[in-house]
């Protein structure tokens, strides 16, 4: 039997990997770019938290907005400084991934620069793998402890799926970006303003990669590195659920992927062996395998195809 806390913190993580697959949706649905830059917007989401709650205390959830806005910030930067130049001169996508990796090259050393910082000028010796899980409260209900963040988690999601459908289906700049994502040449005949679209999509992108590391420090030790560790399972979760089109999708994907991740070794290391945990990172590659061998477009693109069969 797996032992709930391995449930409800793969629970979280889950939502983390959803969170983070609608960023890189949200981001390649308008831009057709591949942002592996998210990686690093996600690791210094979760060390904006680490330093705001070592200089000002309190509790780390008080600091998600603030790591969701300069994350977001980020994702500005990357877009005003490299990915508009390249969509003007109509690069290839090969082209707008590679430069978002040089992006993310720059981003990571930036991260190791601020924690080595931290650690000479401010004498925070774990600024390179600290651990926020101690600041996160516990609870008792019925003798059993529980976290915040298992409860915090699922209010997230449901908190940025409610805000994604109220901006895609109640702002004229949510439209635009539904559009474009759907049909961009159709969108752009309608009179819609690319410009806009890009800018969203990267703030809603980069915004979305800072809130996610913000969460996943909560369960696992924060380091610089935290973000490329885990960029295979957003990429994956994106691609699994919607073809790294669909936000709805991806948040599906994410959250199945994630929660695979996690509960498949657990179920497997009684039954063949503790060996299986080192495994642990094939298994979003095999289900991102799996899923473009039989659907390229995803589960939401299987379930549409699925739904017409039966409706006929």
């Amino acid at each position: 039997m797996i032992d709930v806390v391995v449930v409800m913190k793969s629970v979280v993580y889950s939502v983390v990997i959803a969170i983070g697959a609608i960023g890189i949706a949200a981001i390649y649905g308008a831009t057709k770019t591949f942002n592996f830059a998210h990686s690093s917007m996600v690791s210094w989401g979760g060390y904006i938290v680490f330093t705001m709650v070592c200089f000002y205390g309190g509790l780390p959830y008080m600091y998600f907005p603030l790591a969701f806005a300069l994350s977001a910030a980020l994702g500005l930067v990357t877009y005003f400084a490299v990915n508009r130049w390249l969509l003007k001169a109509k690069a290839s996508d090969i082209s707008l991934m590679m430069t978002t990796l040089g992006v993310d090259l720059i981003l990571f050393a930036f991260i190791n620069h601020f924690a080595d910082f931290m650690i000479y000028n401010y004498k925070i010796p774990v600024a390179k793998n600290f651990v926020l899980e101690i600041k996160d409260p516990v609870f008792y209900a019925g003798g059993v402890p529980v976290r915040m963040s298992w409860i915090m988690a699922p209010i997230l999601l449901a908190i940025v799926l409610v805000a994604i459908y109220a901006i895609f289906t109640k702002t004229k700049i949510g439209i635009a970006m539904r559009a474009t994502i759907e049909n961009p040449e159709l969108a752009q005949l309608q009179g819609v303003n690319p410009e806009l679209v890009y800018v969203a999509s990267w703030v809603i992108g980069g915004g979305l990669a800072g809130l996610s590391g913000a969460l996943l420090v909560m369960i696992f030790t924060g380091r610089p590195s935290i973000g490329l560790e885990t960029v295979v399972t957003f990429f994956a979760g994106a691609i699994v659920g919607g073809g790294a089109r669909d936000v709805f999708g991806a948040a599906l994907g994410g959250f199945l992927v994630g929660l695979s991740e996690l509960i498949i070794p657990s179920i497997l290391a009684p039954v063949i062996g503790g060996w299986i945990y080192a495994y642990r990172a094939a298994i979003p590659l095999a289900i991102m395998a799996a899923m473009n061998l039989t659907e390229p477009g995803g589960l939401i693109t299987l379930a549409r195809k699925m739904r017409a069969k039966v409706v006929k």
